[in-house]
């Protein structure tokens, strides 16, 4: 049989014992169908870990998922963006399953859910939170279809468990879940940092990269290098599953020196609160400048994250001069496939002297203080602790863009950005918005507070930020039919709907003067009606659609057709 080719790969058994730690043989798939993953747990994603496992579906649609196991669903969320629709099942073992970016739910689920939409006059539901008495689930019931929605790259099932009474997310290849995976992760580069005042690598005060050759056993070698002082290193690596491109992340992740571990990290399981903390895990400042994450083996103080074992000093190496050192960096992938990268050390004192840079900016931040910054008609306000380390920063406003810093610099807490807008008329005000610059061409609407003499955001993201006017309205276009058409034979409207300045906010659509749900795939830039919801009373119908901007132009657009409800 052809692996995926059936829905049933999407069954997961749910064995009921807590014996162990996590109940091995938790998961098994009882028709033996391969199962492949494009997303592994804990794999590095934009500011946060990825909180559970991808499951292939062909780039497939509307295969059916299936209840892990017995339970109930005790949660429902529609949202336009994150896990798109999701459902949660609590397990009576103290777990709880969670399926994401979900087609649509099974038909008691789907009526439900959309008697809720449509009460709301609404396609975000917000968190509906159910009990055990609503919808009781058998292991093997149809729950939902597979689908691609909310922030998802392309049609899968997003698959996490978690601890019910902690909500901590736990790694479902932990409870016995196979899949297969035959490579080991690959390393793609080495980096070495210095890490104290006197540190000195290849008599240079400063981080770079290390050339590394691969050996005939498929692990990797650096060149020897001179060291003095506490120094770190990072790694670029990634793992594959057998048969998918995706480049996955790791397991494990272990420093020796010597022999003796001094670094190791796995990916079994983390908080959402602390996931933040990826930021500190990773060399932030590379990955912003080149879009590669190195993983760390040396801990920020502040970092939170409990994926931490077994460190001495965090990871961090004293090298003595005259000594030598060899530093084994080992990466593993769940099935414990292995590479290593071995690094040799001389520990050479350096005689070079490094003038301490000075930085000469008149805005000096302690982290542990509130601070607030005013350039002309721009006020920059830090709460305490919203960086991790005390700097000098960056800052200044040249026309009408101010400069905060630069987005290398990771974030605890939002900031708060304030604009003077007394200048601007009252009908400029109206239309005037807050705009991220990280892509110039591609300006980013920031949600923008206002008031009368000022607008004001709040943003984690240090870097270019201005005052933006929106006069454009939105663009709708009604695909497929035109008006005065007959379409009885089609199940859906769809409507194409773009706005290239401030950004889509929010859309209503009536049907014969009734409000209607419009789903929308923000990747397609697509709005659908599924003519199932409602049933019509007669031919004639009238179609009308309003869609607004984030600072309020709006356009419309009204069409006639004729349709028969078919049985």
């Amino acid at each position: 049989m052809k692996a995926l080719t059936i829905p049933f790969f999407l069954l997961l058994h749910f064995i009921c014992t807590s014996q162990k730690k996590y109940p091995t043989n938790y998961f098994r798939n009882p028709l033996d169908i391969p199962i492949y993953l494009t997303g592994s747990f804990g794999e590095l994603r934009s500011n946060h870990f990825h909180a559970g496992i991808d499951i292939k579906t062909q780039g497939k649609e509307g295969l059916h998922v299936y209840a892990a196991s017995d339970g109930y669903v005790s949660r429902i969320k529609v949202q336009q963006f994150g896990y798109g629709k999701a459902i949660y099942i609590t397990h009576p073992n103290g777990y709880t399953s969670v399926y994401g970016h979900l087609k649509k739910f099974n038909d008691k689920i789907e009526k439900y859910v959309k008697s809720v939409q449509y009460q709301k006059e609404n396609y975000a539901t917000g968190n509906l939170y159910l009990k055990e008495d609503k919808f009781p689930i058998s292991k093997g019931d149809i729950i939902a279809y597979s689908g691609d929605t909310g922030g998802s790259g392309g049609p899968h099932l997003h698959f996490e468990i978690r601890n019910t009474a902690t909500e901590s997310i736990i790694n479902p290849l932990l409870f016995g879940l196979e899949v297969t995976d035959h490579i080991p992760p690959t390393i793609r580069t080495l980096k070495a940092y210095t890490l104290s005042d006197d540190a000195r690598i290849n008599q240079q005060k400063k981080s770079f990269q290390i050339p590394i050759k691969k050996l005939n056993n498929g692990n990797y070698i650096a060149d020897r290098i001179s060291a003095s002082g506490l120094i770190g290193f990072g790694v670029d690596v990634f793992d594959l599953f057998d048969k998918m491109p995706n480049k996955n992340g790791i397991y494990s992740l272990e420093m020796k020196v010597n022999g003796k571990r001094v670094y190791y990290h796995t990916m079994e399981t983390f908080t959402f609160s602390n996931s933040k903390f990826l930021n500190l895990h990773i060399d932030y400042e590379h990955y912003k400048k080149y879009k590669r994450r190195f993983q760390k083996t040396h801990k920020h103080p502040l970092n939170q994250l409990s994926i931490y074992k077994s460190l001495i000093n965090d990871g961090k190496i004293t090298i003595e001069n005259g000594f030598n050192y060899t530093v084994e960096i080992i990466a593993k992938d769940y099935m414990e496939n292995t590479v290593k990268v071995r690094v040799p050390i001389a520990g050479k004192k350096s005689n070079l002297l490094f003038e301490p840079q000075q930085d000469t900016t008149n805005y000096y931040l302690d982290r542990k203080k509130f601070t607030k910054f005013h350039l002309n008609k721009v006020s920059v306000a830090f709460p305490k602790n919203t960086f991790y380390d005390n700097l000098f920063l960056d800052l200044k406003q040249e026309d009408n863009i101010v400069h905060i810093h630069n987005a290398t610099v990771p974030l605890n807490r939002n900031f708060t950005l304030t604009f003077d807008v007394t200048s601007y008329t009252k009908e400029e005000k109206e239309k005037l918005y807050i705009a991220n610059l990280e892509y110039p061409k591609y300006p980013r609407y920031q949600y923008t507070r206002k008031k009368d003499s000022t607008f004001f955001t709040t943003s984690k993201t240090l870097g270019k930020y201005t005052l933006l006017l929106d006069n454009e309205d939105p663009k709708i276009d009604i695909l497929y039919f035109k008006n005065e058409q007959w379409i009885s034979n089609f199940k859906t409207i769809k409507v194409k709907i773009n706005d290239e300045g401030s950004g889509i906010k929010d859309w209503k659509a009536t049907l014969d003067g009734t409000w209607i749900l419009m789903e929308y795939n923000h990747k397609k830039k697509i709005l659908t009606y599924n003519f199932s919801d409602k049933k019509l009373v007669g031919s004639k119908h009238i179609f009308k659609l309003v869609v607004s901007d984030n600072v309020g132009n709006t356009n419309s657009v009204s069409r006639t057709f004729y349709k028969k409800q078919l049985n």
